[in-house]
């Protein structure tokens, strides 16, 4: 990080920060001349972004191909009910650039890939892991180990939170705490385990300290340890991990595949397609699986088996007719169509790519996008 010098107006944005002992101008200055990628604006990321844009880090970069929906509001807390359908990335620099006028903005409303991230990746200091699925956490972690980026990991789920600092100074990566993933459909993610709402907002916070520690060089970090809180005891633990291993780390993969998530090929139709077969009263059964508060929101008149009830309700399921399967965003129905083939031998079943997420874009744009 080169050597920078504070404005006048700069020091007094930051008063607060230059009294501190072991701070002072020099640590930021150091935040200053650093540059942070966030990946990910939602839950984590907002918190994250929001401190360290208001602790002045000179360049905040903002990865996230998403769009503001209804349900995000509960805890993410950049955006705005105007928001709804917008990007992410740009209603967050806009915000940014509002709180902080003098530090640089740069988005990337895009999806992190193992043919962009290299590339993405290697012009920041840091990088900040806000993501919410295994195949992201895995690329992010090898393409730092590939580039020497220290990053700051953090994950939320319920009522529990996670936050470490891998690659740094040496110390273990994230393959060193998980060095494979749980299988599929056995950790559910926020939209079918939930999240208590503020939880995200502690947890992210202290992403943000600790990637203001590791950039002034102050305290200890997380480094070589894993902290843990319960939020509905209040009670914290730091537990340490594995030594840092050579896990040969040379090149990315294909992360999809690598968790599980490519299984063979699953018969899909689009919500246009959809909408054809209900216009010409075809015969066919259209079952929905997300949870009751879901389809009171908004739902096509299907049949309601809420996921976790699918293995019980299987002679509920035709196997005479076209079944047609969805849930939001399509993630739940296609987890339970490959599910029901592989174990019941299905092969008439069908998963909304989409779902109701789709049918509210392309269909009925009156739907709530909750």
């Amino acid at each position: 990080m080169s050597s920078v010098h504070l404005s006048d107006q700069e020091r007094h944005r930051y008063s607060r920060h230059l009294v501190l002992p072991e701070f002072g101008a020099e640590g930021q200055e150091k935040l200053k001349a650093a540059s942070v990628l966030v990946v990910g604006a939602g839950g984590l990321g907002a918190p994250v972004l929001s401190y360290l844009a208001a602790a002045g880090v000179g360049t905040i970069g903002i990865l996230d191909d998403d769009t503001v929906s209804l349900s995000n509001l509960q805890r993410q807390v950049l955006f705005t009910t105007e928001d709804i359908g917008k990007s992410k990335a740009e209603c967050a620099r806009q915000r940014l650039s509002s709180t902080n006028n003098q530090i640089k903005v740069i988005t990337h409303p895009q999806r992190i890939t193992s043919a962009n991230a290299l590339t993405i990746i290697e012009p920041y200091d840091l990088i900040v892991d806000a993501t919410d699925n295994f195949p992201t956490r895995y690329l992010l972690n090898d393409a730092c180990v590939i580039l020497g980026k220290p990053h700051i990991y953090g994950s939320v789920f319920r009522y529990e939170g996670h936050v470490s600092v891998f690659n740094h100074q040496g110390g273990p990566s994230y393959r060193d705490l998980y060095p494979l993933p749980p299988k599929p459909g056995t950790v559910p993610d926020c939209e079918a385990g939930g999240v208590l709402g503020a939880l995200p907002g502690i947890i992210g916070s202290i992403q943000a300290i600790e990637a203001i520690k590791v950039i002034t060089n102050i305290g200890e970090v997380l480094s070589g340890k894993l902290f843990m809180l319960d939020s509905l005891t209040m009670e914290s633990k730091i537990i340490g991990l594995p030594k840092k291993q050579n896990h040969n780390i040379h090149s990315l993969i294909d992360y999809d595949q690598f968790c599980g998530l490519k299984p063979a090929l699953m018969k899909e139709i689009t919500v246009k397609e959809l909408k054809a077969l209900m216009d010409a009263k075809a015969d066919f059964q259209l079952i929905d699986v997300r949870e009751p508060h879901e389809f009171d929101i908004c739902n096509l008149n299907g049949e309601l088996i809420p996921m976790a009830e699918v293995p019980a309700s299987v002679d509920k399921i035709s196997t005479t007719k076209q079944v047609i399967i969805h849930c939001r965003s399509g993630s739940r129905s296609g987890n339970m169509v490959q599910w029901l083939e592989k174990n019941h031998g299905m092969s008439n079943l069908y998963n909304l790519k989409g779902g109701i997420l789709a049918w509210a874009d392309q269909i009925d744009p009156e739907m709530p996008k909750y």
